[in-house]
């Protein structure tokens, strides 16, 4: 933090000096918002449970989310953001016992581990050089500053961030607070991208937009352990490097990505682990085989398909994979993942604010992941203390209801069967309602 808010003032020194508009240097509120999900789940199907199981008994949890966001032009291509939250709740078994945990806005508690006052999310600084005369009006929104934006240009960003604001995106499944909740489906659950427990980290990422083509490189800071609080130092050290190309005609047409991913951190290997308590007879333990200098690589691929409605209406698909061979570190316990959904816009039944939708998903483990959990093994997120494996099989709906037009409720409901990748227990039902109140 010492490094971004050094950063960040030596850049506000930098627009005093360059700046000659009385636009600049002036801070604008971009947004805020406020998240309010309770959920319930349902008592399951469960011979046996371990140390990180889904609560066989049925569980009751509620979160609340508060953000506010806001942007300083420097110059004319130099920005500078900074978002506030803060986080209160839990979620359903303290988020444990699932790879699709069911409430997607639980990453911002951090754990048990972190206070539940106000903490900075984002603080980061954005540069754009045009590489043409045609620009695009974009309106304000949150890291988003109002202004004349570049069709063609090259853009870095730098600071404190969040990987999967850039990187995985789609239209129709990629927030938690006003789309699905459920973890498998608004990003690749497969996908490891680099993060503190909160879902935040330092780096940068250069863009580069031509024609129907974007470019996307970014390198960040890895935790010192899985699913950690705190960031390894140097970033030759650990770092997550992920580069993406994205194809889309236009802002309103079909989009299809593709994206690549390698993990450099202090990480075990399951392996190793199993190898290690065999020898030893114990339960193996990743975190003791955990060494410097470790690779995880994968890749994940997305479509996004408009059918209607200004594009309110559409299809989305993803599938990811990671060689599975080192233990899963940041986002959650999945090997393979794969997703497909639907979202209707109101306009059908003459309510066009409002939306349904429905989704899919089927997240696995590699092999070696599998023996590892099998024998008694636990991760972050997962450790039913023994394994007959399945697939982890998930189904979201949702019915999202435009009170206002910055107030909505959501009726929710997500259908688990083999919850943790374990046939012997489930399926699990779990209902929920969200309040999302937005600026």
């Amino acid at each position: 933090m010492a490094v971004i808010a050094s950063t960040f003032a030596a850049s506000l020194w930098i627009g005093d000096a360059l700046a000659d508009d009385t636009n600049y240097l002036v801070p604008q509120l971009l947004g805020a918002q406020y998240t309010f999900i309770t959920q319930i789940q349902n008592s399951l199907h469960s011979p046996y449970a371990g140390p990180l199981s889904l609560n066989p008994r049925g569980d009751h949890a509620r979160s609340h989310t508060f953000g506010v966001y806001f942007g300083v032009p420097l110059t004319s291509r130099l920005s500078a953001y900074v978002d506030v939250e803060m986080f209160r709740g839990q979620g359903i078994s303290h988020s444990t016992g699932l790879a699709g945990l069911t409430n997607g806005d639980v990453i911002r508690g951090g754990g048990s581990t972190l206070g539940r006052g106000a903490y900075v999310a984002r603080a980061f600084l954005t540069y754009d050089i045009p590489l043409g005369d045609k620009t695009t009006e974009v309106k304000r929104k949150m890291d988003q500053l109002p202004g004349a934006q570049a069709d063609d240009r090259l853009s870095f960003k730098l600071g404190l961030m969040a990987v999967n604001d850039d990187f995985d995106q789609s239209r129709y499944g990629n927030s938690t607070r006003t789309q699905f909740m459920n973890w498998s489906l608004f990003n690749s659950p497969a996908w490891d991208f680099a993060a503190d427990t909160r879902g935040y980290t330092v780096g940068g990422l250069a863009t580069y937009v031509t024609g129907p083509w974007t470019w996307r490189y970014g390198i960040y800071q890895m935790p010192t352990k899985a699913n950690g609080p705190n960031l390894e130092g140097p970033i030759g050290k650990a770092n997550g490097q992920n580069a993406q190309v994205t194809w889309q005609h236009d802002p309103k047409s079909a989009s299809v990505w593709l994206l690549v991913f390698q993990n450099k951190a202090r990480m075990g290997i399951y392996d190793d682990a199993l190898l290690r308590a065999e020898e030893t007879g114990t339960v193996p333990n990743i975190r003791a085989d955990d060494q410097n200098g470790r690779y995880k690589y994968g890749a994940a691929a997305g479509i996004d398909v408009p059918l209607a409605d200004d594009g309110d209406t559409g299809l989305f698909g993803r599938v990811a994979w990671n060689d599975g061979k080192t233990e899963s570190f940041v986002f959650t316990e999945a090997d393979r993942s794969a997703s497909i959904g639907v979202q209707v816009a109101g306009s059908e039944w003459e309510r066009p604010k409002d939306r349904i939708a429905i989704a899919f998903a089927v997240n696995g483990l590699s092999p070696e992941h599998r023996d590892y959990l099998a024998a008694g093994g636990s991760g972050f997120t997962l450790g039913d203390g023994r394994l007959n494996y399945s697939t982890e099989q998930i189904g979201e709906a949702y019915y999202d209801l435009a009170v206002t037009s910055f107030a909505f409720v959501t009726a929710d409901i997500q259908l688990i069967h083999n919850p943790g990748y374990n046939r012997d227990r489930g399926p699990a039902r779990v209902v929920g309602l969200r309040v999302h109140l937005e600026y």
